[in-house]
């Protein structure tokens, strides 16, 4: 044969074969599939699980980026504590947020995983923390700008022995001035408050005491936090996207299009 002729070989295909009966009155079809057809279907069919697994693992790799970038201005912490990561051992995020309880200003048990469905900026600090106070000013008119997304909340989780505390640092650094002079009793200290912000603020305060003269609260020290402010960026499935240590400037606009990254994911 020619360079110029064209093989006369057909293509492997799948053949009818009539199979005669003994009884002229009935005939049987029966198909006879070549085993090259067989192989180069499964071959085809491999290659599309393949990529429809390597489509399942890139989806997820490539939000975890474009969330890396939307907060590196933010300086996001590669590693989180062993605490919090399966195992005990070093891990970054995503990982699940550990749940707790804490008790709100009006006496009532909250969990963090109440807010499920919702993104969650949870702000680890206490009255004692200079730093804290003035990450509050920022924290507060960031929440206030957003209080009008119903899918995102600001938790602030104080470590402090009582609500006195916690409340004259909010007044300090929201409302100087509001505070009585002198050590002020728990009354009035909840009076000031309620004059100086009647609406509250725009995060939801909570309370984590520590134990004994220790100045951690026991939530806060069960995800391995020594000092405060730090604070977990958690979506609406409870997992940590996001950790930061230190204090950040929340009305920044890297923090804005941080936050925008996780509450616009679906």
């Amino acid at each position: 044969m020619s360079a110029d002729e064209s093989p006369s070989q057909p293509l492997p295909v799948a053949h009818a074969i009539e199979k005669q009966d003994k009884s002229p009155a009935r005939r049987e079809r029966v198909v006879a599939l070549d085993p090259r057809t067989v192989f180069v279907g499964g071959a085809v069919a491999a290659i599309g699980v393949a990529v429809f697994a390597l489509f399942l693992w890139m989806v997820p790799n490539a939000a975890a980026r474009e969330l890396q970038a939307a907060c590196r201005g933010l300086h996001v912490e590669g590693e989180l504590y062993p605490v919090l990561c399966p195992g005990g051992t070093s891990c970054s995020a995503p990982v699940p947020a550990p749940d707790f309880t804490a008790e709100d200003m009006t006496g009532k048990q909250v969990k963090l995983s109440d807010f499920r469905g919702k993104v969650v900026l949870l702000n680890f600090w206490a009255s004692w923390c200079g730093v804290c106070k003035t990450e509050k000013p920022a924290l507060n008119a960031m929440a206030k700008e957003m209080a009008d997304k119903d899918d995102f909340v600001v938790l602030a989780l104080a470590s402090d022995h009582n609500w006195p505390e916690a409340l004259g640092a909010v007044l300090d650094t929201l409302a100087p001035g509001a505070l009585p002079e002198g050590q002020a009793n728990k009354d009035q200290v909840a009076a000031a408050y309620r004059k100086a912000l009647p609406h509250g603020t725009p995060f939801k305060l909570l309370l984590d005491p520590p134990p004994g003269d220790e100045n951690i609260g026991k939530i806060t020290a069960s995800w391995g936090i020594k000092a405060v402010p730090e604070s977990a960026l958690i979506d609406r499935q409870g997992n940590i996207r996001a950790y930061f240590v230190n204090k950040r400037d929340w009305q920044s606009p890297v923090a804005e299009t941080c936050l925008r990254s996780v509450i616009d994911a679906r």
